[in-house]
Order: C-alpha cells, then structure tokens, then sequence
C-alpha cells in the first residue's frame, strides 16, 4: 500500500504576504495547520514584521495594517518555531509554488536550509478532480460552490483552514481513481487529460516493491519490459504527462495487458530484466537489445606470427587459444583499442594466413605500415622472429596481468603530443586510452567473478547464489524467491522458461559470451557498489581485486587536451 493516506500527517500553509516576488517581498501573516487522520493536530498564526512598507493594495486586500505588524516578531525569530511545528509532515498548499518560494527564501536568508518535506498542491488537483464543474480553481470559488466549513478571507489562518477542507474533499474524489496512497496523490495532477488514463485500471494490482513489469497487446505479445524499484509508481509514471517520448504513447495505445514479477530486491530484478529483453526483444525496447553489436578483439596467439583482429564471435578450436578482450560495445571501441596497442608495439597488420611452414615468397613487398616504421612484416620476411616474440609476449602480458608500462608509453606519447601543441594528435591518444582502459577494467571485473566459482553473498535479508557470476537464485529471509506466482498469466507462462539462467563458461580461458556479459556487469557493479554492507557467506574460488589497477586516463593534460 506504501504509505496509506489516512496515516500521512498533513501540514497544510498559507502566507500572507507585501506582494507577489519571494525575492523583494516579505511575509506579514503566517497561518498553518495539521491534520491527520482528518483530526486535527493543531493550529499555528502569528503576524510577523515585514521590515518593509506594507503597499495600500495589500491593506486593502488582507486588512493588515503596517500598525498591526509593527509590534509583531521578525521573521527570523518565528522560523525556528515553524520549522518545528511543521517537522516531517507532508506540506499542503494552495498554489504551492507561492508559498513555498516565499518559505524556503525566508530560511535562506537566515542561513537555513530548504525544507525537503514532500508537497501536495491542491490547485492541480482541483482542475484533475473539479475542472468541468467549476468555472476556475481559486480557492474562494471552490469553497464557495463546495460549501466548505471554512471560507477564506486573504487572512493566514482562514485560508489555511479552507485549503484543509478542499484537502479532504479531493481525498475523497481521488479514492475514485484508486488513490489510496500518498505516492499515488502526489502523481495524480500529472495524469490529467493523458488519452489512456482509462488504462490506469491496469496498473490496480501492481504492488509497491521492486520487480519487472511486461507490456503485452491483446495477442499476447509482449512490447516492453522494464524494472523498477517501485512497480506501482513506475508503471502509473507512463500515463503521466510529464512523459514525453513518442514511443510511450503510441505504445499505450496497443498495451492491453500488464503483468509482474515481484522480486526480493532491484539488483534480481535489473538481471530478470536483461534475460527477458535479451531472449524476446520486444519491439519497444532499445536498451539492452544491441548485444548483436558485440565483437570482440582477439590476438592471435594460435598463429607463428600473431596479429591484432576484431571478431564478431569469440574463435573456436585452435583460435580459442588466442587472448580475447570482450565482448565490447561497437566495432569502432574495438578499431580505438587496436589502434591503442598497435601504437604502442609494431605487430604486423596484413591479413595473409601464416602458418608454421609459412616462407615469404621472393621479392615479397613491405607493407606500408613497416615502411613507416610502425609494424613488422614477416609476409616479407623482413621481421625478426625473436624480436616478434617479445613483442607478443609483451603485449599479452599487459592484457591479461600488469598494463602499466602500456599505459606509461601512452601517456608519454599523449603528453609529448600536448607539449608539442599537437592537440588534435594527442585528444586521438586520449581517446584510444581510454577505450583500452574501458575494456580491460571490465575484462577484469568479470574474471574477478569467473574465478570465484560458487559464490553466495548477503546484502541485508537478502542472499545471492552465484555460479562463475551468473545469478543462480535468490532468497528473502530463507525463503527461495520463485519468479513466478502459483497462477500465473498466459504472458508469465510463455516466458518462464526465458528467465533461466545461461550456463555460465567454466573455463578461465574461454571467452565471455554477449549474453552473460551484460549480467556480470550488473553483478560487478552490485558489489563494488555495496561492498562495505556485503556478507561473503561461500566462495569456492578465489575473489579477489584485478592483480594490477587499470590506469584511468585523466588529469590536467586530458583537460588540455580537451
């Protein structure tokens, strides 16, 4: 339910005031009171000495008088007093933006912060719940045409108390609509005229907790799926009107039915999340659908002369051998970490196939690259093979153990460059570090979480059972977490055996698939996130940090040469 209205305790505010700017003008007459329950708490008024003229117009319009404030308090000696009258209540006011602006400038000009309690604003609500029955939303009109018990008369206390009845007169109209909770009023203005707001009715039976929600038309198909800490909320967000991207409405229209799966926590549900996108690929989701964009970049160590390549699919057979860094997001972050290393040692760049009984033919050309002395070209037979050899041995070691001699003759180069007042060469530097950064460091957070094998973890009530980083399962306080209910929807059943995990690679040799790639992301980042609040309760592996830091590219050369 959340947090049930009937429990939510209201502060209801209204100010009397020298004029309408918050920034030149001042409060003259503070009225406040608290309900909950529909009881009342109690009343707060008091005059306060505005330090400034109070205009004829004012006068006339509230009946205060500068003789009547002058003997009043200032308004820096009733701020304390109010402050803590108000305390966490949820404030209430009648075009919130006024009252709240004068308030919160009042305790920053006594050195006070902001007040963060949540806010109603009875006048959106008004034109949502009373737009075609009233001829406007000012607050006298609809007290007038509602007969409320109090009337307002432009004095603090009086409106306050006015605003309070049309408070609890919405409350009852909105209970229509299926608020019952204090997340659900504070949306409710933004749903006003949306052209699905009939839809809402799909949304009743969403709880309050985390989880995945799926779109699906009339057919059964599924349009989107989505995670969200809060189901309810989130959900009944896409018939505000706040949401403004196109797919969302014409989405809506076609939406028939909306189902959920209740999780233990965000972090199952964000990887419930990816399985379900990954396996479906529903038409109105572009997050996590690109993994066919994977490649990867693979040194082919299976090869007499190894080389550089960007690969769709990791190699198999003999080609599983090579070292593979991957998958990564887009062919051109692989071409940015081959041109990285290919910058820092002279591997060969042709593509003929070289086997161990390769002998370059007479009169063979040097490539363009060797001319230029940037690579070597064994196809000419113009390379040294023990010369080759270190080169190799060098840079495999800096991808899979200790990369900061790779990194130091990038930086050097990059820094030589922006000496050199060669700015665009080195942003070139910059970017290509960077890419190979991005790509080792989360190469070496999933190894982390390959080698711990069998891991279970706690984080709060809630355990993880882990396989190679895979997310097995979850439980809640003991109690197994099963994704789907007892009766579950046609939609849930067609997709239950999607939310399987995949066999997670067992070899520390063999190459992360696109699949588990995104969710051992999830989980690297769940732990480094929460490491401090994390139990380790099994690990049959080793888990343990990279054996060497990857160097993040920055500093005040980076911002040179940007």
């Amino acid at each position: 339910m959340g947090t049930p209205l009937s429990d939510v305790t209201f502060c209801v505010i209204d100010f009397e005031t020298t004029g309408g700017s918050c920034e030149t003008d001042r409060i003259t007459e503070i009225g406040a009171v608290k309900y909950r329950g529909g009881e009342c708490l109690g009343t707060f008024q008091t005059l306060v000495n505005p330090g400034v003229p109070i205009p004829p117009y004012i006068t006339m319009l509230t009946g205060i008088t500068e003789s009547m404030v002058f003997p009043a308090p200032r308004m820096e000696s009733v701020l304390g007093t109010l402050v803590h009258f108000i305390g966490d209540a949820v404030l209430v006011a009648h075009n919130s933006r006024f009252d709240m602006g004068f308030l919160n400038a009042a305790l920053i000009d006594d050195d006070r912060d902001p007040l963060g309690n949540k806010v109603v604003d009875t006048v959106p609500l008004a034109r949502r719940l009373l737009g075609s029955e009233v001829p406007d939303c000012k607050l006298g009109t609809l007290a007038s045409r509602l007969r409320l018990a109090h009337q307002p008369s432009h004095r603090a206390l009086d409106d306050a108390l006015a605003t309070a009845d049309l408070l609890h007169f919405l409350l009852e109209r909105a209970a229509g609509f299926g608020v019952l909770g204090l997340d659900d009023l504070i949306g409710l203005p933004r749903l006003d005229t949306h052209p699905q707001a009939s839809k809402l009715r799909l949304t009743e039976d969403l709880p309050r907790a985390p989880g995945v929600y799926i779109f699906s038309d009339v057919n059964g198909r599924i349009l989107y799926v989505g995670k969200a800490t809060n189901l309810r909320q989130r959900v009944r967000s896409y018939f505000s009107t706040a949401e403004s991207r196109r797919k969302v409405g014409s989405m809506l229209r076609v939406v028939h039915r909306v189902d959920h799966i209740e999780t233990p926590d965000p972090v199952t549900a964000e990887i419930l999340e990816m399985r379900l996108i990954q396996r479906v690929l529903p038409q109105y989701n572009r997050a996590g659908t690109t993994s066919d964009k994977y490649c990867y970049v693979r040194l082919t160590l299976e090869e007499e002369w190894p080389r550089l390549v960007i690969v769709k699919n990791p190699g198999t057979g003999r080609a599983s051998a090579g070292i593979h860094i991957g998958p990564l997001p887009s062919r051109t972050a692989a071409r940015l970490v081959v041109e990285a290393l290919e910058s820092v040692v002279p591997l060969r760049r042709c593509s003929v196939r070289m086997g161990r009984s390769y002998v370059a033919p007479a009169g063979a050309p040097v490539c363009s690259a060797a001319q230029l002395g940037v690579a070597m070209c064994p196809c000419s037979g113009t390379a040294d093979a023990a010369k080759y050899s270190e080169v190799v041995q060098f840079i495999a070691s800096a991808l899979t153990a200790d990369s900061s001699a790779l990194f130091g003759i990038l930086d050097e180069k990059m820094r030589a460059l922006a000496a050199a007042q060669r700015y665009e060469e080195a942003a070139n530097v910059r970017d290509r570090m960077q890419a190979l950064s991005q790509a080792l460091s989360r190469q070496r957070r999933c190894e982390q979480l390959r080698r711990a094998e069998r891991l279970v973890i706690r984080h709060n009530d809630v355990v993880f059972e882990l396989d190679h980083g895979v997310l097995l399962g979850t439980r809640l306080n003991e109690q197994m977490f099963t994704p789907l209910t007892a009766n579950p929807s046609p939609v849930l059943c067609a997709i239950e055996s999607l939310l399987v995990p995949a066999s997670p690679p067992t070899s520390q040799s063999e190459p992360l698939s696109r699949e588990l790639y995104d969710e051992l992301m999830c989980v690297s980042r769940f732990l480094e996130a929460q490491a401090r609040s994390i139990d380790i309760v099994e690990c049959t592996g080793g888990l343990f940090s990279p054996r060497s830091p990857i160097p993040e590219p920055g500093g005040a050369i980076l911002r040179q040469v940007a």
